[in-house]
């Protein structure tokens, strides 16, 4: 999905969702002094990061009041965003990009920013279209079984564009997270040519933010509580995602070896559902 932006034109606005437009974006950095980074998810923080690294000015902007806030909680986003913040990067929270004139980049709150060019780190979408008319159930997604095998038999799909059964919940979820993506393909490809192999690894991805990883395993979208074991500003801590006292997810930093022993009890507990992640 592109996004409309009054008086912006092609050259100027940049996405990140495939290898040639990475290419793109390096190749306009080279000259570039500052840049508008739209969004404060992953796509959008990792580029800020990137072209940091590279001495340019970078501004973001993004609706939310915090950033990652949707997907990890307040405290990382807070976390999140001092450590961008420490490491040059302006934040325009609670708004987006109203028009662009030239270099002049003006925001829904009225601020006026200069950008060489934007990079669009929002508006991605599952591509349904094929599925569609291809008679495929979707909902939010192409509906999957635990085959990977769609609503017809003898057709697959994988990756961002499937949703499947998780079975540690038993509730239909989606990830746009490359781990993900390829151990589904294996999934899928196994039972295209004739196995019958369920798909039940723990979703699992990481994110860089400069000398900074955050590991995740687990799914929730939505959750009640989250239990922090150590300190995000020491950059050592592990944060666990519960709903209704039950642990859906775990995010660490500095601590892989936690990491991956939440994994293996999440595991552990597909094959035994009475365990829980301690």
């Amino acid at each position: 999905m592109h996004l409309p932006i009054e008086g912006a034109t092609d050259s100027q606005l940049h996405y990140l969702r495939t290898f040639a437009d990475s290419k793109a974006i390096i190749a306009k950095a080279t000259s570039a002094k500052r840049v508008v980074v739209v969004g404060a998810s992953f796509i959008g923080l990792e580029v800020a990061a990137s072209l940091r690294v590279r001495g340019i000015l970078v501004d973001v902007v993004a609706p939310e009041n915090q950033p990652l806030e949707r997907i990890m909680g307040a405290e990382v986003g807070i976390f999140i965003r001092k450590l961008h913040e420490a490491h040059g990067v302006s934040f325009h929270l609670g708004e987006t990009v109203s028009r662009v004139n030239g270099r002049a980049v003006t925001l829904t709150g009225g601020t006026k920013l200069e950008a060489d060019f934007i990079v669009l780190g929002v508006g991605v979408r599952p591509s349904l279209t094929l599925a569609e008319q291809a008679g495929l159930a979707v909902n939010r997604g192409i509906e999957v079984n635990e085959y990977m095998e769609t609503s017809v038999a003898g057709i697959f799909a994988a990756g961002d564009a499937a949703r499947w059964p998780d079975p540690r919940t038993g509730e239909r979820i989606r990830v746009e997270h490359w781990v993900v993506a390829e151990r589904q393909g294996q999934v899928a490809a196994k039972n295209i040519l004739g196995g019958r192999e369920k798909f039940d690894a723990v979703p699992f991805f990481w994110s860089q933010h400069y000398d900074v990883a955050i590991n995740y395993v687990g799914h929730a979208e939505k959750w009640d509580a989250i239990d922090i074991d150590g300190s995000l500003d020491a950059r050592d801590c592990s944060l666990v995602y519960k709903k209704d006292g039950r642990t859906l997810a775990i995010a660490t930093m500095s601590r892989d070896l936690r990491s991956l022993q939440a994994e293996a009890v999440m595991e552990a507990e597909i094959k035994s559902p009475k365990r829980d992640v301690a």
